[in-house]
């Protein structure tokens, strides 16, 4: 109903992320909160340029190769969406640091395969 009334004048900002591109622009939504942007910012903004011109197959084989592996892995967890972007960032050389209690970090064959998803990553680093 807010949408109704307020038409292109609303502007939501989803709290979640970059894992909801594809069914947030299909109801309207044009913007979200991005986690993948503290690691690899252009690969946020091709989500939302791939979503926002209709480019569904594109969208789908980034989703699928890229953002749906890492949020499964992120899932195991409780938490793990915060230890697994600040490991991410270690990785490529930010200060991501560990994480404060209650959350962990990643266990070792975790970050294992987060360095096998950050080399798929490559190209939007």
């Amino acid at each position: 109903m807010i949408r109704q009334r307020l038409g292109d004048r609303l502007h939501w900002i989803g709290g979640a992320g970059d894992d909801m591109v594809p069914g947030y622009y299909s109801i309207g939504i044009r913007t979200y909160t991005s986690s993948i942007a503290n690691v690899a910012p252009r690969l946020s903004l091709k989500l939302h340029e791939l979503a926002s011109a209709g480019k569904a197959d594109e969208l789908t084989k980034l989703m699928n190769e890229l953002v749906i592996p890492l949020y499964a892995l992120r899932a195991r967890r409780k938490g793990y969406e915060v230890s697994a972007m600040k490991a991410m960032m270690d990785m490529i050389g930010l200060a991501g640091g560990p994480v404060r209690p209650p959350l962990v970090d990643l266990r070792a064959d975790e970050i294992e395969s987060l360095r096998g998803m950050l080399d798929k990553w490559q190209p939007w680093l």
